[in-house]
């Protein structure tokens, strides 16, 4: 566990290693500066792979972010990918510095959960691949701590039935 959390302070930013082997704290203000960047959407805009964000992730794009599902300490991003390409997905996000999990997974701050599929259909909606509107929808409507964004969109694209 201590060798996970040096890994996430020094992949974050909060320590930094010096020439001599030896590590020293960031200044609080710089470290925390990169927790508050979110940057998943702007890599995935890089990818050669086709995606769609799903779950939370398609609910939060769908409803035009009025439902925001991250905040510094856990920010997850759900995105269905082909089974085909998974080894490339991985590598993306390693690749970026991203942590990227399999099915499910969690750490601090911004990570990815990878959730391959043998087919892959989606929409283009503000310049991201999503999940169709309608599947988007009845994920909303499944729990009622999404009812904020399943009004929203009930009311912008029509109730679904």
């Amino acid at each position: 566990m201590k060798k996970k959390i040096f890994s996430l302070l020094l992949r974050s930013g909060w320590i930094k290693k010096q020439p001599s082997g030896a590590y020293l704290c960031a200044n609080p203000s710089d470290a925390i500066k990169g927790l508050l960047e979110f940057r998943v959407p702007e890599i995935m805009k890089t990818a050669e792979k086709d995606y769609a964000f799903t779950r939370l992730s398609a609910v939060e794009i769908w409803s035009d972010f009025s439902y925001v599902q991250r905040g510094f300490e856990k920010s997850p991003y759900f995105i269905k990918v082909l089974q085909k390409d998974l080894k490339y997905w991985k590598e993306f996000f390693n690749k970026n510095e991203i942590p990227n999990y399999v099915e499910s997974g969690a750490t601090i701050g911004e990570y990815v959960v990878l959730i391959p599929v043998g087919r892959l259909s989606f929409e283009e909606k503000s310049g991201f691949k999503v999940e169709h509107l309608k599947e988007t929808m009845q994920y909303a409507k499944s729990n009622e701590i999404y009812a904020y964004a399943s009004e929203y969109m009930d009311n912008k694209y029509g109730a679904s039935e």
